[in-house]
């Protein structure tokens, strides 16, 4: 691990500290930040996605497709959580929280907003972190490669129409052009990308020119991450000293939500059997959101200001701490999954390896 990867929830914890203290001294160029925007999409935002998805989409290897059959099940329960049960429970638990339980404590616009925002995270499935949370749990690199490239064909159809339907049954009204103008944005033309320059590195004389091609994207991907939680807290850092109640009332669904659903995902692998270096991964990205893109598409539909945005960007706040005390958990769980076949034949063969 990096020293970044290792520290990873101190730096996004200085970059919300700084977001939030800029926004509040300098708030005149946050406000000429925010203006910087076409069609609905802000570009300084757009430029730093891409900073942070182009060189996680450059490790997708759509290759590693060949070998989906070899160990489905595990391809199964991530797909099963990612498409058929999390936005489904996200969406039910913005309703429950913010039309029911918190009806009092916020206006019904606002309700509306924060739940549309909470409906984006749980529709768009970890893509990039997810790496990061796989090598963490000491998960199987190349089937974790696989599932983030099945992942991210399955969102590349079926985001816009899913985020739509959910928005639609919560009374949102999704303006169709412009989340297809992020779904392109932010998940096909990087796809695109990171698959030519994939191939093209891969098939230059020097074998090594990927690593090292990713090694020097590094940094960028870095800056691109920190500087957008520098920019969502500064547009935000008002209404987050304002509202500190909001903060807290978004939080405690998708607390739960995160929570509840990686308990759900262990429990299943536990029940398929899987070895713990696919059930880890396989529990991660069917918890971890795609918090770049929800907060981008989120700043496009509903603007920079919005609850929207504010409840993707809580989304953010929560997810880097959470999902570092899921890895300790998964980690500190690993025996539960000794007894698999997989594990006792791994076993077993390391027993008859010469030491």
């Amino acid at each position: 691990m990096g020293f970044f990867e290792r520290y990873l929830s101190a730096w996004v914890g200085l970059a919300i500290i700084a977001g939030v203290v800029l926004g509040n001294l300098l708030p005149g160029a946050f406000r000429a930040v925010a203006a910087l925007e076409y069609a609905h999409v802000n570009l300084v935002v757009a430029v730093l996605i891409w900073l942070m998805i182009y060189p996680m989409m450059v490790q997708v290897d759509f290759s590693a497709l060949k070998d989906v059959g070899k160990r489905p099940r595990g391809l199964v329960l991530t797909l099963t959580i990612n498409w058929l049960i999390k936005p489904f429970t996200m969406a039910a638990l913005g309703w429950l929280f913010f039309r029911v339980l918190f009806a009092d404590f916020v206006d019904p616009q606002s309700a509306g907003e924060y739940i549309a925002g909470m409906i984006l995270l749980g529709v768009a499935p970890c893509t990039a972190m997810v790496f990061v949370w796989s090598q963490l749990t000491k998960g199987d690199p190349n089937y974790t490669l696989v599932q983030v490239s099945i992942n991210d064909i399955i969102m590349i159809f079926a985001f816009a129409p899913l985020t739509a339907f959910l928005l639609g049954i919560s009374d949102v009204t999704v303006p169709w052009e412009t989340l297809l103008l992020s779904v392109v944005l932010y998940v096909l033309l990087p796809l695109v990308a990171g698959a030519l320059t994939r191939y093209r590195l891969n098939h230059d004389s020097d074998p090594a020119s990927l690593d090292r091609f990713l090694h020097r994207l590094k940094p960028w991907s870095i800056v691109g991450l920190l500087a957008t939680v520098v920019l969502l807290f500064g547009f935000q850092a008002g209404t987050i000293l304002d509202k500190p109640l909001v903060i807290a009332l978004i939080a405690i669904p998708l607390l739960l939500q995160t929570y509840g659903i990686f308990a759900l995902a262990y429990a299943g692998a536990k029940l398929l059997r899987l070895p713990h270096n696919v059930a880890a991964p396989a529990c991660m990205i069917g918890t971890s959101n795609f918090f770049e893109l929800a907060v981008a598409v989120a700043i496009s539909l509903f603007g920079l200001h919005s609850g929207a945005a504010l409840a993707t960007v809580v989304g953010v706040l929560v997810e880097v701490p959470v999902m570092l005390s899921l890895v300790a958990i998964a980690n500190r769980t690993r025996h539960w999954f000794d007894d698999t076949p997989a594990a006792r034949s791994t076993g077993k063969r390391r027993a008859l390896e010469p030491s």
